[in-house]
């Protein structure tokens, strides 16, 4: 006896099934309808761009510019009045903030810890630097209007042909976008195609750094030597002993640490952000379904460099002079620290991080030196060991405990 045929359910408002259950031929879609677009990386997602967290570090970073730009036009001789020194100070933290918030990017975000971000940095001081040693011009020691004082010391005949351009302002912000970026490509593109991550690509970065800063020592490299760049006069055709210049620069820098928050918040609430915190806890899960891992590793590598560059350029004209120091691996090992310190992945842990260790790196290099390096150290692994979140992570820890210690009381009444 045959089995009794089963007929498809009909739903509501559903067209009658045709034979064996299909659909009819109207009811079905167009074969040539054109799927929906999926959305694009840089989309939001429900995460918000400026959480409150976000909101209060640009409301503070606002109105400490703010404050510091008064009190610095303020008549010498007033009680909040700031000097020049301690103006430039301020901005030279602030590089250091934005140099942070490079590393944090992909740190934090990606899991690609990059012990020689110094040499992006340099990069970027080093570019600025030509620039400030053409527009000494004819008042350097030796008078030469186009050779610089140390080339001239070195009896080099012309400039070498990687000078050229330098003269030029927007030619030398094109490359202190350029520089550091090329430089990260050409590194990032091999290193991450051959699936080189965690402690041997650190090695391999800090490394790469070490060599370069190896190289910038040599007379022969056309960058000052040992003693580097240096004895600026003005940027723009203005003094950079001016209170107006050094006020302006520390604006700069605020207003460059702002907008590359912002950016960095932009990419990390959009699906690209996820994209990143899935290459960072499951890398081999993101490259099976089909994200090509080493481009979304690139990409933040080289923007990230780039930040790097900005922060250096903006770093010279406030102290000074570059030298090959930048390049060496402990100062891109102290940045690292300075993140750790704040709590990595969440951008303005970066940036505090950078602030307390530079702030009190000043207090101790001149009040006690041989402590420093020993304060650096216990900070950290104190840190380490009871704020894993870093010291941002501190509020949370706070409102965790209160929480707790409610639901506690409310079940004990």
């Amino acid at each position: 006896m045959a089995p009794e045929r089963i007929a498809a359910p009909v739903r509501d408002n559903a067209p009658p099934a045709g034979p064996r259950g299909i659909p009819p031929a109207h009811s079905r879609p167009c074969p040539s309808a054109a799927p929906a677009a999926p959305p694009g990386l840089l989309e939001t997602t429900s995460e918000r761009v400026l959480d409150r967290p976000a909101a209060v570090f640009l409301g503070s970073l606002s109105a400490a510019a703010l404050g510091v730009t008064v009190c610095s036009l303020l008549p010498s001789g007033t009680l909040l009045h700031l000097d020049g020194y301690v103006v430039s100070l301020l901005g030279k933290y602030l590089c250091f903030a934005l140099l942070a918030l490079s590393i944090d990017l992909i740190w934090g975000y990606l899991g690609i810890l990059s012990l020689g971000h110094g040499a992006f940095f340099g990069l970027g001081a080093y570019v600025m630097g030509m620039h400030l040693m053409r527009e000494i011009g004819g008042r350097g020691v030796y008078g030469n209007p186009v050779l610089p004082d140390f080339m001239v010391f070195l009896n080099w005949e012309s400039l070498p042909w990687y000078w050229h351009g330098s003269d030029n302002m927007l030619f030398t912000c094109l490359l202190v976008v350029l520089v550091p970026g090329i430089a990260a490509a050409a590194f990032g593109r091999p290193a991450f195609r051959s699936r080189v991550s965690g402690v041997y690509f650190s090695i391999i970065t800090q490394a790469v750094t070490f060599a370069l800063m190896l190289a910038f020592f040599r007379n022969e490299m056309g960058f000052g030597g040992n003693n580097g760049l240096t004895d600026f006069k003005s940027l723009l055709g203005v003094s950079l002993q001016s209170e107006y210049m050094i006020t302006g620069l520390f604006c700069a820098s605020a207003f460059a640490l702002g907008v590359a928050f912002i950016l960095c918040r932009v990419i990390v609430a959009s699906r690209l952000g996820r994209v990143f915190v899935a290459v960072r806890d499951a890398e081999s899960r993101a490259r099976f379904i089909g994200y090509r891992v080493e481009n979304v590793k690139l990409a933040a590598f080289v923007f990230s460099a780039v930040l790097a560059g900005l922060a250096g350029a903006l770093y010279v004209p406030q102290v000074g002079i570059v030298n090959p120091g930048v390049f060496a691996p402990l100062f891109s090992v102290e940045m690292v620290v300075c993140v750790a310190l704040g709590g990595r992945g969440r951008l303005y842990g970066a940036v505090l991080g950078a602030l307390v260790v530079n702030i009190a790196k000043t207090f101790f290099t001149t009040a006690l030196p041989d402590v420093w390096l020993f304060f650096l150290g216990a900070l950290f692994v104190v840190v380490t060991l009871l704020l894993p979140d870093g010291l941002s992570g501190i509020p949370d820890r706070l409102r965790g405990r209160l929480r707790a210690l409610q639901a506690k009381s409310g079940a004990d009444a």
